[in-house]
This record gives C-alpha cells, structure tokens and sequence, in this order.
C-alpha cells in the first residue's frame, strides 16, 4: 500500500489524453520527468542515445493502451494537458520514419523502436507492476539512469522517492479516513465539499481552486459532447463500434444542436422515464470511453479506464436534478474528490494493483457520494453512499481484451454509473446511523481483495475476458 500523502481536487482530476491513465498518462509524465533529470544533471546536450525498459503490466499491455506513444511524446517535450490529439499519429509516425527523436524539443539523437524500447513481458520490478526504466547514454560514456512507478490515476514515483515529488502544507484539516472526514464534519459542521475546499486553500485562493475545477468540469463536458455527436470504429483492431453518438441520435429524434447548453436543455424535455434516464446515462458513460478508447482528451476521474462514471452521473445530475448551475458542479466535483483520496490513501486506485474495483469501483463510489451531497444528503449520508458503491464492486477484476480499454472497460463506465446513482438513492432514503458496513471498512475490503486476487486480474490481459474471446489483431 502506498504511502499516504497529502492529495489535492487537482491530483485526484487531472487533464490528459487517453486510452489509459496509469499506462499512457503515467508513462508520459514519467517520460518528461526524464528529461528534466537530464536536463538538471547538464546531461541532455551529451545524449547519444535513449533505451526504454517497460516492465510488468506496463509490457503485457503497453501497446493497447499506447504506452509506447506516450512515452515517446513525453520525451519529446510534449504536454498531455496541451497536445493537440490530432497530431499524435503525424508525429509518431515522424519519430518511426526518420528514426529520430527530439528529446526535450532540442537535442535529436537516433531511435529504434524495435531495439530501443524493449518490452520484457516475463520480467517485473517489486514496488509496483507499472514500471519503466529510462537509459540515457552519454558521449563521455557515462549513463543516467531512472526507474519510474506509474501507480495509478496518472500518479507517478521515482524509484528512491516514497511519494510523488510535491511540497507538503499545513491542512487545516488533515484527512486519512472516511473516520477522520466525519470527525472535522462533525465538529465544525461543514460539509464534505466545504472541508475540502478549505483544505484546497493551503495550496491556492479559492477563485484559483473555483477556476481550475470549472476547467475540470468543462474538459469532461467538451469530451461527453464530442462522444456524443462522433461516428465509427475504435482504433485498436477490435474494430469496435462507438455507440454513444447513434443513441445520442435516437433520444433526441436525429434532431441536432449545436452547443451543450441546448443539447442539455434539448435532453430534458425528453422526459424523466427510468427507461429514458438509464439510457441517457449510459450515453454520456459511453461517450467519454470511447473518446478516451480514441485517445482524445479527457479527465482521470480517478482513473482514464473509469473516466465515464463521474461525468456521466455529474450530467445526470445537471440534466435530471436541476444540478445546471456553477455552485453544484464545484461541489459535486469536490466531493468526489476526497473520496478518491480516501480510496486512494487507505488502498489503490490502479488496475494493476487491485483489479478494476481500483478503478470503476472508486469512480463509483465517488460520484455516488457527490450526487448524495449534491440531493441534500447528510455527511454520513454521503459516505454511506460511497460505501454502498463500492461494496458491490468488490473483486471485479480487470481483463481487457487485446489489452485495449474497450472490452469489457467502456460498458463498465455505464454500469459504475448507474450503480452510483442507486448507491446514492438508497443512502437518501436510509438512516446511516444503522448502517452495518462503514467506508472504511470497505476501503480495507477493497485492498485486502486487491492483494487476494490474482495478478491474472489485475490489468494483464493474462485472464478472464481477455483470454476467452478470440481476437485478432493487426502487428503493430
């Protein structure tokens, strides 16, 4: 288990570019924290040459999720947040032509994928599966060399270091727990969303922390609109078909508009039928998967496999609950955010760890105790629901096919979703002082569970589903 550490609404949701936030964004940030070793070290003008070492999950699956790609954009001084995603073939396929790679955007030196970036399938390091080794070779013959841990939820670790590299400040209330979250609940009566804000003043004022979750929210939008309103198949060779854009058609009678405002306003008046509400649900889930199947922009909500659940319970919320205003969607946001942590403190939040629970089961449980905040929910209401989330997704394992975050990841976004709005609904509607099962408890659950079950399981693609449907992919 990771050590604990001091998390941030900005470290739970981070902006980036998919499949896959511990095998693309972790990678990736791996990768340009490299370059800034090299560059600290006087080394980078020296380098003759770059090796890549990719070990465990990282080398079972890197290719599916594209971290080759990442890694190579990471080295070549591209930025996740600000990379136009349209450009990422243009320029790995530049890198693969020429057989050059521009480290840091100034120092060009020959690379060759094949003998260059090696994938040791049999071999893992024992802090975490998700690792990666860069080599750098130096013209005075001398080497720099730095391991790195992607642990999930776009987190990384240098070998060496405990915890991310980041500046610890004096929070006003110091969390660990569900327990400790109740405790500062109870004793200044704030809310979950009001404690975290406070908190988040120890970084910044609260207009910056405001502004940066507004952006978190329209970086989510932007992506469930695109989703919404794009045809064909996920790249991969599953040949996969996106489906969010046809049931977008459907719902709204192949009427179509052009802005979110009157597509949200447009998807009210078709009715709040359970059948029409479940539908519309699982539309924004699938939406935000595929886009991130398609490596498009999109936000770690903890996780980019579980990127789906949160936006698509938040629209929810604004398009069925009268939740379309800037004060609810800062707290609802906030709110998952210190849920995340939560699970991320007392467990994991990586596939590789713990099985898809790590990821649908935490976003569950998130945006389940969001949306019971949000509906008026107590503090203990809103915990309940968390508990409820994740207590059903316990043990689901992570076997994805081809080692692509298609099948079975994308439908798994609709049901983490849904699962989180009836988590919500039966805490509403129950007394949680007689509630059995407390979050922490479950937290422990979730990792005892996570260091229980197989590693088959955990985001190798050496089991389950993974294993039982007969695919055939191109060479890549």
């Amino acid at each position: 288990m990771q050590q604990r550490e001091q998390i941030s609404v900005f470290d739970m949701f981070k902006i980036g570019i998919g499949p896959s936030s511990s095998h693309t964004l972790g990678p990736w940030r791996a990768a340009q924290q490299f370059v800034d070793l090299l560059i600290q070290q006087d080394a980078l003008p020296l380098v003759v040459q770059v090796k890549i070492l990719l070990y465990g999950s990282l080398a079972k699956t890197g290719k599916g999720h594209g971290t080759d790609i990442a890694i190579l954009l990471g080295l070549s001084g591209d930025d996740p947040v600000t990379f136009e995603v349209d450009q990422i073939d243009t320029k790995i396929a530049g890198i693969n032509n020429t057989h050059k790679l521009l480290l840091g955007g100034n120092k060009e030196v020959s690379f060759f994928a094949d003998d260059d970036m090696l994938f040791l399938f049999t071999e893992s390091l024992p802090y975490h599966p998700n690792a990666v080794t860069f080599q750098a070779f130096l013209s005075n013959e001398t080497a720099v060399s730095a391991t790195f841990y992607s642990i999930g939820g776009g987190f990384v670790v240098k070998e060496g270091a405990q915890t991310q590299q980041k500046t610890e400040v004096d929070l006003p209330f110091p969390i660990d727990t569900a327990g400790d979250l109740l405790h500062w609940c109870i004793k200044t009566g704030l809310k979950i969303s009001e404690v975290v804000m406070e908190n988040e003043l120890a970084w910044r004022s609260e207009q910056e922390t405001r502004s940066g979750v507004l952006n978190i929210f329209t970086v989510m939008r932007d992506c469930m609109y695109r989703g919404c309103h794009t045809a064909g198949n996920l790249p991969g060779g599953l040949n996969v078909a996106r489906r969010a854009s046809a049931l977008n058609k459907r719902l709204l009678t192949n009427k179509t508009y052009t802005n979110y405002a009157e597509w949200v306003q447009a998807m009210r008046q078709t009715g709040n039928g359970f059948q029409n509400i479940l539908d519309w649900v699982s539309c924004f889930a699938l939406a935000v998967n595929e886009e991130n199947a398609s490596f498009g922009r999109v936000v770690t909500a903890p996780t980019n496999g579980a990127a789906g659940v949160i936006p698509a319970v938040l629209q929810y919320y604004i398009s069925f609950c009268d939740g379309f205003n800037e004060e609810r969607i800062i707290q609802f946001l906030l709110t998952a955010s210190e849920v995340g942590s939560i699970f991320k403190k007392g467990a994991t939040i990586s596939a590789a760890m713990g099985g898809c629970q790590a990821e649908i089961g935490v976003s569950s449980a998130m945006a389940a105790a969001a949306l019971t905040e949000c509906l008026g929910g107590s503090q203990r209401q809103v915990l309940m629901a968390a508990e409820i989330a994740m207590e059903h997704h316990l043990g689901l394992t992570c076997d994805p096919i081809g080692g692509l975050v298609q099948v079975p990841c994308i439908e798994r976004n609709t049901m983490g979703a849904i699962k989180a709005i009836t988590a919500s609904q039966l805490a509403l509607q129950t007394n949680p002082d007689k509630a059995k099962v407390s979050l922490d408890a479950v937290v422990r659950t979730m990792w005892q569970t996570a260091q229980d079950m197989n590693s088959k399981y955990k985001e190798t693609s050496d089991g389950g589903l993974a294993i039982n449907i007969p695919i055939s992919l191109p060479e890549c």
